[in-house]
């Protein structure tokens, strides 16, 4: 069995980031969690940077970020404005939707010149690799099976899919910086995406191969749950676990801007090597 090696301190931390992504990502979170709604005005920018205790040119910085994806835009001597785009839900999945892994928030990608896209009017749920590119990290992936099959019936109900229809099925062990930190399954009805059952996902992005598909498909929010538990023998070996390290099982069920079942995924993180963040409102 490999030796396990321990991960450097703060690779996946949120404090690692820039001060300003920090102060972006806490705005961001409030946004979501506050209900705002597209045409809402933000506070001054004083007000924002005594909120969140930095500078105004830390404030400033964190602004534009916001505004180059597209989250917020500037109106002159009005101030900042929600974008329609600002409403919809984004998982940093797994790590950032929400973790500090990048689940996977689902899919991800092992791309490492993929870059984060939305279809016009919304954001997007981020994948794997698109975290990792976010934040300097090295992404890899090793394919486990991948196949196309009938779909179950539990199946079909999730994806809103006839039972037996084709679904693209994937297993994968992915990588940031060369240390193991998740197995995902991933399950996807292939008529979304056909080219998904030609592509070889030992170097291609799912996600980006998702948003080449005719029309193109984009992961626009998801349903996604976790829950510890002990290993089973595989995923021990699988993620080079060798003391009593739980692991964390997060499902997720993603959906395209149409609002219909794109992904089923479930991802199993070493519990050393993932963070799951949430705001919990009324």
């Amino acid at each position: 069995m490999p030796t396990e090696s321990p991960l450097p301190r703060g690779l996946l931390d949120a404090d690692a980031l820039p001060l300003y992504a920090q102060v972006a990502a806490r705005l961001m979170d409030d946004i979501t969690a506050g209900g705002a709604r597209a045409g809402d005005r933000l506070p001054s920018e004083r007000v924002l940077a005594e909120r969140y205790a930095v500078s105004r040119v830390t404030m400033r910085s964190a602004l534009a970020d916001l505004a180059n994806r597209g989250v917020i835009e500037s109106s002159p001597a009005r101030g900042w404005f929600l974008t329609s785009t600002s409403t919809g839900t984004g998982a940093d999945t797994g790590a950032g939707a929400g973790a500090a892994a990048g689940a996977s928030a689902g899919g991800g990608t092992a791309e490492a010149g993929d870059t984060p896209s939305a279809p016009p009017g919304g954001r997007s749920v981020q994948g794997f690799a698109d975290h990792a590119l976010r934040h300097g990290l090295a992404a890899r992936t090793r394919v486990l099976a991948s196949a196309v099959r009938p779909a179950r019936v539990q199946e079909a109900e999730e994806l809103r899919i006839a039972p037996g229809a084709p679904l693209f099925e994937m297993r994968r062990l992915r990588y940031l910086d060369d240390l193991v930190v998740v197995v995902e399954h991933n399950r996807l009805p292939l008529a979304l995406c056909p080219r998904l059952a030609d592509t070889d996902f030992g170097t291609a992005s799912l996600y980006a191969t998702l948003r080449t598909a005719t029309p193109g498909q984009f992961p626009r929010v998801a349903d996604y749950s976790v829950e510890a538990r002990q290993p089973t023998p595989e995923e021990r070996e699988l993620l080079e676990i060798t003391d009593v390290t739980p692991v964390l099982v997060a499902t997720q069920l993603a959906y395209n801007q149409d609002a219909r079942p794109l992904e089923l995924t479930v991802a199993i993180y070493r519990g050393d090597r993932y963070r799951f963040r949430a705001s919990i409102t009324d």
